[in-house]
Parts: structure tokens; sequence; C-alpha cells
């Protein structure tokens, strides 16, 4: 790997545009929870069976108990040395996006300005009727009331079953058909539209580089596969300059 390394180095050296995109396997090394699978049940509830519009309509209490629970773990996690070696890699390359998949808020801790949360965030809440909308990393009652209008908060992430915020994927869309290099970091390449990020880099001419603990069903499409914690690989990207 470490010819690679070095090759991938000597291209992001050169790049003007770069798009990185982040999944869980970047938050895992800091120690958040990925809540999928058996690790993803509590109080016997499956996250998924939670993360939906429709659990919100019927549960509101249960739904808000489990975020908050969410809340209370993420809190106590940092940020990792994958998340400031891309706040460093923002300042030295130009024209930078990151798009990440993740709702802990971890890249904007480590300095992230040009970030995209694909899926929102844990720490915003929004109005489930009128355009309320804030951070909030306070501790919430058991179903906050927006103080506009009165009507239930909910937390501003993307459900399953919701579309992404307008603009979002236009936006995503356009960075990365630009692009001189598209990063994949710490995603396992199975949840769309991200999955397919990578191809539409590709296509418009990209070198594209993916930096996982382990292959992804994109391993062999890529460029570069460097296989590895994303917390060692990237530090050593960005000593490019």
């Amino acid at each position: 790997m470490k010819a690679d390394l070095e090759m991938v180095k000597a291209v992001l050296s050169g790049a003007r545009k770069v798009v990185a995109l982040t999944g869980a396997g970047v938050s895992s090394e800091s120690g958040v929870p990925t809540f999928r699978g058996q690790d993803g049940l509590w109080k016997q509830h499956r996250a998924e069976d939670l993360a939906r519009p429709d659990a919100f309509a019927a549960h509101p209490e249960l739904v808000w108990e489990f975020y908050n629970w969410r809340r209370g773990l993420v809190g106590k996690c940092e940020p990792n040395p994958a998340h400031f070696a891309l706040a460093k890699m923002e300042e030295q390359v130009p024209e930078f996006l990151l798009i990440t998949q993740n709702v802990d808020g971890l890249h904007g801790l480590a300095g992230s300005r040009k970030l995209m949360e694909m899926h929102g965030s844990l720490w915003r809440v929004r109005c489930t009727v009128c355009t309320h909308a804030r951070e909030d990393r306070s501790e919430l009652s058991d179903v906050p009331e927006c103080p506009v209008c009165g009507h239930m908060l909910r937390p501003g992430v993307v459900w399953f079953g919701e579309p992404l915020v307008p603009g979002v994927l236009r936006l995503a869309i356009e960075r990365i058909s630009g692009a001189d290099v598209f990063l994949s970091i710490g995603t396992s390449s199975l949840v769309q539209p991200a999955a397919s990020f990578f191809q539409l880099a590709k296509d418009h001419g990209a070198v594209t580089v993916e930096i996982n603990l382990e292959p992804t069903p994109n391993s062999g499409f890529m460029d570069f596969a460097l296989h590895g914690k994303a917390g060692d690989i990237l530090p050593e990207l960005v000593k490019m300059r």
C-alpha cells in the first residue's frame, strides 16, 4: 500500500478541485456507534425502525427518547485524526468540498467549513410545522416544542423514506462532476445515492480513491484503494505540501 499512498499524495499535490465523501467508518474511529445490525438495537428496537417519519408521527416520545440517548452518546465523542486531516486538506486545496453521510457533527468540531452534511445533524432541531430551525446542543425535553408556533420539534436529520434537503443532491452532483480527485472514506458504498458518487466522478475524469478499513463493492473499480484506518491514512496524505 505504501506505493499507492505515495501516488495518491502526488495526485493530491497537483489537484485544484477535490471532493471527499465520508461515512460511518470515520466516526467509528471516534467511538460513535453505527446503529446498524445487532449493535443497532435500543430497548429491543432497531434504529432503522425509529428513524422514520411514520414512527415519529405515531410515537414522538419514543423517537425523541432514542435521539436524546444518541445525542448523549455522541456528545462524549471527539474528532479523531481523520477529521482533523480533512480540515487540513480543506486549507491545502483551492476548491474543496467535504460531503458527509454522518450526523454527529464531528467534522465541524474538527474545523471543516466547506462541509455538506447530507443527512443533517443530531445537533439541529426543526419545527414540524413552521420554518423554525436551530442548532441546539442542550439537553432537550422529552418532546421539545417550537418557540415560535408551539408545535413539536423534530431532530434535524434525514430519516429513512425522506428525500434529501432540496438542492443538496444537485450541488453534490455539480461539484463531483467537476472534481480532479474524489475520495471515498469510511463508507461501505451500499447506500444510494452516495454509493454512486464515485462512478459520477470517474465518468467525468476524476481520479477516484477509496480509503476504508476493508474492501467494499466499489474497491475494484477505484483507481486507488487504500485499506486501513482513515485516522492513519489521511494524516499521511495531508503531508503533501
